[in-house]
Order: structure tokens, then sequence, then C-alpha cells
């Protein structure tokens, strides 16, 4: 790990200067110039992330059985709530809502984790209290990091559920500390350890991200065989450090439909080579389980990295991607996070989709572009209903 130093934010875009982004269409020597170039090679990217940031991607299954826990109507019959739970060759368990419209239709969804337990999402008293670790804090919601009773529906404004239900979308979430508790050791309880032979990875192969990842795509097999729900038009959203995790999973499962990062800022959606807010050095410091400590070693040589995010982004395509930044989270470098969905327009083009193209940084609560988008809105680092009414638009022209 980095040496401890006394860490200040540059917050002056005067001090960022010119920076040189890496060529997602150079790899080595080889120039990519056309659909089937990049389709052949993309794995030499997704490659590069594993060995230098994220880790590495299980490619042994395990066994997972998916049981129905319960069900019952909410929202006055609009909804149908069921409780599943996820087993992993008997080791590890994931307890999945899943919130779908009554229709006689299969419906697309909303699919992402959840910090604090699936009791957050909602005041319904049918969605089981979360046991594990978690990041908040506040007590009497929270005590010891552990959830109580009290913090049923405290981020219920971050899900938007009746919103997404009466747009037509199903919702589906699980807590990430059922996959990987999220603190330095936080491993050792998860699955990187718990499913370390099945897997056949060690745990420092990999990381907190690569393992909240494997559980989206868990999630994914499980949407998929439930019939109420079009297993195709699975749009998959984060945010924060889940918004990492998010681009991780849909860099490595093509399955998902579209991808909505939400703030992931440092080591998600935005550049690393601005060094804006927050920086490698002190990402990797703050929460060393979330990547490779390779990755740390960029810290203060960023313009040494053989890529950057705009080149993870990249590895979507061609599937509609909508990165979103608020303009009071500088920390996560609002305008680095539009530059590299800029960048992406590269790759599209060589499947004939249309990037950003030639626009600035746009003003707040003013979303531009369409198969990629982009919004900065007003407002602190959160998901909140502005965000949602964006996402549902974004849903229903480019997924539904």
């Amino acid at each position: 790990m980095a040496q401890q130093k006394p860490f200040v934010a540059n917050y002056d875009e005067s001090k960022v200067g010119t920076i040189t982004l890496p060529d997602p269409l150079i790899i080595g020597s080889k120039k990519i110039s056309s659909q089937a170039d990049w389709e052949k090679n993309r794995a030499t990217w997704l490659t590069l992330f594993a060995d230098q940031m994220y880790g590495q991607m299980p490619k042994k299954s395990v066994k997972q059985t998916n049981t129905l826990i319960s069900q019952k109507e909410i929202l006055g019959g609009k909804a149908v709530q069921s409780i599943w739970k996820m087993d992993f060759a008997g080791k590890v368990q994931a307890t999945v809502v899943v919130i779908l419209p009554k229709s006689s239709k299969k419906v697309p969804i909303f699919m992402g984790l959840n910090f604090c337990g699936n009791q957050t999402i909602s005041t319904d008293d049918g969605i089981p209290i979360f046991d594990k670790y978690v990041v908040c804090n506040n007590d009497p919601k929270f005590i010891n990091n552990i959830s109580q009773a009290a913090s049923r529906g405290e981020w219920a404004s971050r899900w938007q559920i009746e919103k997404v239900i009466d747009a037509g979308f199903g919702t589906i979430t699980a807590a990430c500390g059922d996959f990987e508790e999220d603190f330095a050791t936080g491993y050792k309880n998860g699955v990187r350890t718990k499913l370390a032979i099945e897997l056949g990875l060690k745990p420092e192969d990999w990381t907190a991200n690569g393992a909240w990842a494997w559980g989206l795509s868990r999630m994914l097999d499980l949407a998929q065989s439930i019939q109420q729900i079009d297993g195709k038009k699975v749009i998959l959203h984060g945010h924060s450090r889940l918004g990492k995790a998010a681009l991780w999973a849909g860099a490595n499962d093509r399955r998902f439909a579209a991808i909505i990062s939400n703030e992931s800022g440092e080591g998600g959606a935005a550049l690393s080579r601005r060094i804006y807010g927050e920086t490698i050095w002190r990402i990797t410091n703050s929460f060393p389980h979330w990547f490779l400590p390779r990755y740390a070693s960029y810290a203060d040589r960023e313009n040494e990295l053989p890529f950057d995010q705009h080149i993870l982004l990249s590895l979507m395509a061609p599937r509609p991607v909508y990165v979103a930044s608020a303009f009071g989270d500088q920390w996560s470098d609002p305008k680095g996070e539009f530059l590299s969905a800029k960048e992406m327009e590269k790759v599209y083009a060589l499947y004939g989709k249309k990037g950003l193209g030639n626009i600035d940084m746009p003003g707040l609560n003013q979303p531009v572009g369409k198969l990629i988008r982009y919004h900065i809105r007003d407002g602190k680092h959160d998901i909140n209903e502005y965000d949602w009414e964006q996402y549902i638009k974004f849903g229903k022209e480019e997924v539904k």
C-alpha cells in the first residue's frame, strides 16, 4: 500500500492540466478498425483491468439453488413482492427482493445491490432485516454497523419503487454484504473465501468489487429463471462504490441489457488521469479491499496506467449506458465522468452507434445523449427521484 501522507483533494480545474488518454482502438501494435476486430480483441482490455485493477472473475460455476421464501401483493395490489433465497453450494446464502408490476406480460427490470440491507429500500415489514455488517451506522437505525428494525425504509428514496412499478418496470436487489461485507477483511466471511475451492480462485486473486459483480450475475441468473421477468431486458444500476461494481459486472457479463453508473467516481466512471477530487492514492488507502494492490501502485503515476475508465465504459458496447453525476459531489469528479462517457464514442461508432457527439459539459439538470447518456444534477452524492425519472425514461427509450 502507498505510504501514508496528508491528502488534500484538488478542486481547481486549472491544476488538472492536459491529459493524454490511451486509445481503446489501439491494443499493443494492433489498430482496431471494425466491429469484428473489437469483438476479437476486447478480451485483451478486459484482462488488463482484471490483472491490474479489479482482479480475476471466476471462470468456474457453482451450484446455485433459488428458493421462493414468501410472496405478497403490495402498493395497493399494483405489484407483487417476492423474497428469494439464493444458496451457493450450501456455503453462502443471499436474500433477494423481487418486486414486479402485476402484468400478463413479461416485464423489464432494474437490478442493483444495496448498501445497508434489503429492509432499507422499503418500510414493508415482510422484508427480513439484514444481519451482517453494513457501512451505515447512524444510531438507532444501525448500531455497531448492524441494521436495526428502525432502518426500514431508510433509503427508500434511492429506489423509488412505486415510480418504477408505475412505469412498468420491476426492481430486484440484494445487500452487497451477502457476497462480501464492505471492510478490509470482509472477504473472510464472503464468497471469495467460502467458495474459493468451488470457484477456483484464492481470495487475493480478486476483490470486493469482483465479489459484488459476481453476485450481480448470480442475481441475473435468478431473474432469468422467473417467468414474469423478461430476462433480456435487465437494466443494471449502481450508486457510488456499487456503481463501480455494476460497471465491472456489465463489462464481464454481456447479458445485462443496459448499465447505469450513478456517481461511481474514482475507480468507476471517472478518468483516473484527471487528478481531481478522489484519487487512486486516496481510494486505495481508504478502501484497499475494493481493488488489487497492483492498482494502488499507480498512485501518483496515473499516466502509466495501461488503460483509463473510458475503456471500461467502452467494454459495454454496443449496449445503452447512462453515466450520471451531481454538482454537490465534486469528490467523484463530474467532469471526469462526463469525459469518460464522451470517449466511449470511438468504440460505439464501430457498431454504427452514436455517442454523446460534439458537446461540452452540459448544464445542471440538462441530460444529453441517447444510447449513451449523461447528466449532472444539482444536489449531493445520492441517487434520488430526479435520477430515477431519467433512468426510467432511458429504460423506456433504449431497452423497453
